[in-house]
């Protein structure tokens, strides 16, 4: 039995005193310990190794009261797993040598058994449970299959991914093939994730906001709720969509529990788009963690009273800066576990 339940009642739109808080990419950069890590094993040996992603998963939940762990761990070993050969180079970011070309390189693409291919992630999951011994949820996650989509085709980062938009305009068929693939292979993925005891998976939509509202739809939507229909009777699903405010009303009908929203829409208008009855999540500026620790408290407060604490999640709009001080990040979590209403 949990001893912290606060972040599964929120995502079960149950009256709590306070919201739930935890923030993306917390075991991360920003953290003293995870650089010393960092300095002595390279990115994907850190994911790869169960001891260390769950020594790492547990770094910011020795530091901080947060209400949820999530597992340390890359969208990119999913595409690693189908046979694209991803590494994480230095001041580039994620990096393959071969992108994706041509249908060839989609009919290549491989799909191992999940426990042959992604077993040092569930062995994390299982060191990660029994150290954290009941005491908070641990949440499970995956990319979104166009978020995928966009690194296999691109090869690397893009602040615009042209090369896998334009892929998908000149070659829809190829698209969608390569798009099911990623999705078939997800739901397992996840699927295995939750027989291994994670409370609640969150599909990351990382570059979805990159797309038309029509196109959207067709390229991305369209696959996460797969992932959603095939998980909800199982897990909590959540879905993140980094810019995707135009597609919350859809979202919103899905049987996705929660939505994560970014800092481009206010708390107001994501409860209005939603619909005001599905639990969001969001939207402080990770950019704002480098304001002062008493300004990051008061304006913290006032999102937890902007979203209202019933079916919500205080969280940050993205993934946290590696450069915010630790402090900064202490005021955050600390302005939502003393807000009252």
């Amino acid at each position: 039995m949990l001893k912290n339940r606060l972040y599964l009642d929120a995502l079960e739109g149950k009256e709590v005193q306070r919201p739930p808080v935890w923030m993306m990419r917390q075991a991360g950069r920003f953290l003293p310990e995870f650089r010393a890590l960092r300095d002595q094993y390279d990115f994907f040996t850190r994911c790869q190794t169960p001891e260390l992603a769950a020594e790492i998963t547990l770094m910011p939940v020795k530091r901080f009261p947060i209400d949820a762990a999530i597992l340390f761990s890359d969208i990119l070993v999913v595409p690693q797993a189908m046979g694209m050969n991803f590494q994480m180079k230095e001041s580039v970011g994620p990096y393959l040598e071969d992108p994706i070309t041509c249908l060839e390189d989609i009919e290549s693409l491989v799909n191992p058994p999940i426990q042959d291919s992604l077993g040092y992630v569930l062995d994390a999951i299982d060191i990660t449970l029994e150290q954290l011994n009941n005491e908070i949820p641990l949440i499970g996650f995956a990319g979104s299959p166009w978020t995928i989509l966009c690194y296999a085709i691109e090869g690397k980062g893009s602040k615009t991914f042209d090369k896998a938009k334009s892929f998908c305009f000149q070659k829809p068929e190829w698209a969608h093939k390569l798009l099911q693939k990623i999705t078939d292979y997800t739901i397992l993925y996840l699927e295995k994730k939750i027989e291994h005891g994670v409370h609640a998976v969150q599909i990351f939509d990382s570059w979805g906001g990159l797309l038309s509202p029509k196109d959207y739809n067709e390229f991305s939507w369209k696959y996460i709720n797969q992932i959603v229909d095939a998980l909800e009777q199982k897990s909590k699903v959540i879905v993140f969509g980094k810019g995707c405010w135009f597609a919350l009303e859809t979202m919103s009908q899905s049987k996705a529990c929660a939505l994560g929203v970014d800092w481009t829409i206010s708390p107001q208008k994501a409860r209005e788009f939603s619909g005001g009855e599905i639990t969001l999540q969001g939207n402080f500026d990770p950019a704002k963690l480098l304001s002062s620790p008493v300004k990051i408290y008061n304006e913290a407060q006032q999102m937890v009273r902007d979203f209202g604490t019933k079916s919500y999640i205080a969280n940050l709009g993205h993934g946290i800066l590696p450069n915010v001080p630790v402090e900064n990040a202490e005021a955050f979590i600390k302005a939502i576990v003393e807000f009252q209403k």
